[in-house]
């Protein structure tokens, strides 16, 4: 009997419930899979950074029925403006110069909006288990036997981690993060603020030599990030939240613009997210019947991306499976193989943007102040990166 003619389990465990997860599982249950969707947390995350979904995604969220929905949720933002410590704008990027396609098919929402939306467009078909994780896996040639922090033990024909950068279904499968992660040279934390957002046209980053101050309108609701340039730091630990408020006022404490008001809040935010910046590299993003997706395969900036590519390659490891769900090996090739362009394209985009945000020195400062100012110049220079970009949210490479 071959593989096209084998009666296939469509069972499909699926670690996390941020973008990639819910998205998977929506096209899952649509080529008549059961899909399955565990998640640490006690509920879908309602705050983070406002993120892009763009070309390849906005087709998928179009053929989700989501479309008009991201569309209501987006942010009014039409530019970034750089303020000196006084608060004097010393720079303006005019967004709504990035003309043509690759911008208008561009919809930047909160990333907690987009949690929910494809949550709840994908949880009518599928069984959802929050405040739970996968503690252990062990699969053979017809499935994988799965143990649960808080459940009772259970079979799935596959396994698919969408649990982040920090992977427990990485970790599990194919060995320590450690050697799969590797650190960018910057930190980032995220909070929302408290008191109203102001213009919730523009996005306002106050810059040190290595560091960044910025505050995102969002939809009302105004985020404070901060961006540091920083060698790995000895015995950084993602989950200590203490650790991070001393790491930000040691780092901003002399800061000015609003730096002094933001830092008050962090020592009282619940809601405070910090993490390296890092790029995951696998040689291979399945291992018999484990496989990952979005972050966890492929983490590649810090910068809204990472929404689309997850979205994206959820519909492309969907269409894989469904093309042959009797024979996963050569199906979870097929999806690598489509998935792994995207996310390389996008790889190249993280080290000028840094350039952008985060000056290292006092003369890089200067520089990008004045080269806002030759809008021409920089508008010429940002479109032909928005086009790129697009292009590889298409799979173009011409």
């Amino acid at each position: 009997m071959n593989a096209s003619t084998k009666t296939a389990d469509r069972t499909v465990l699926i670690s996390g419930a941020g973008i990639a997860g819910p998205t998977l599982a929506y096209w899952l249950a649509r080529h008549g899979f059961q899909p399955t969707v565990v998640e640490r947390a006690v509920a879908v995350r309602s705050s983070g950074s406002p993120v892009d979904v763009a070309g390849r995604a906005m087709e998928v969220a179009e053929r989700m029925g989501i479309r008009d929905r991201l569309r209501a949720a987006a942010t009014q933002v039409t530019g970034v403006g750089f303020y000196n410590a006084a608060g004097r704008r010393v720079g303006r990027i005019d967004l709504r110069g990035l003309s043509g396609a690759a911008q208008a098919d561009t919809v930047e929402l909160p990333r907690g909006d987009l949690a929910a939306i494809v949550h709840e467009a994908s949880r009518d078909d599928a069984e959802v288990v929050f405040g739970d994780s996968i503690a252990s896996l062990s699969q053979d040639e017809a499935g994988v036997d799965v143990t649960f922090e808080h459940g009772r033990p259970r079979r799935f024909a596959l396994v698919v981690g969408a649990d982040g950068l920090h992977s427990a279904v990485r970790r599990l499968a194919f060995g320590p993060e450690s050697g799969f992660v590797r650190h960018l040279g910057m930190y980032v934390a995220t909070m929302p603020l408290a008191g109203a957002a102001g213009d919730l046209r523009e996005v306002a980053i106050h810059n040190a030599p290595g560091r960044a101050l910025c505050v995102h309108p969002g939809c009302g609701r105004p985020l404070a990030a901060f961006m540091i340039r920083s060698a790995a730091v000895p015995d950084f630990d993602h989950r200590d939240t203490e650790q991070h408020r001393r790491l930000l006022t040691a780092a901003f404490a002399r800061m000015g613009w609003r730096a002094p008001e933001v830092l008050a809040q962090v020592r009282e935010s619940e809601e405070l997210y910090f993490d390296a910046v890092s790029q995951v590299r696998l040689p291979q993003w399945s291992r018999g019947r484990v496989t990952l997706l979005g972050d966890a395969a492929s983490c590649v900036s810090l910068f809204g991306g990472g929404s689309s590519l997850a979205m994206a390659g959820a519909y492309s490891l969907a269409e894989a499976l469904a093309a042959d769900p009797a024979d996963h090996g050569p199906a979870l090739a097929r999806y690598e193989a489509a998935h792994r362009g995207l996310v390389d394209e996008a790889r190249q985009s993280v080290r000028a943007a840094f350039a952008l945000l985060v000056p290292a020195g006092r003369g890089g400062i200067l520089a990008r102040n004045l080269a806002t100012r030759l809008s021409p110049v920089v508008l010429a220079a940002a479109r032909a990166g928005s086009v790129l970009k697009s292009r590889a949210a298409r799979g173009d490479y011409s």
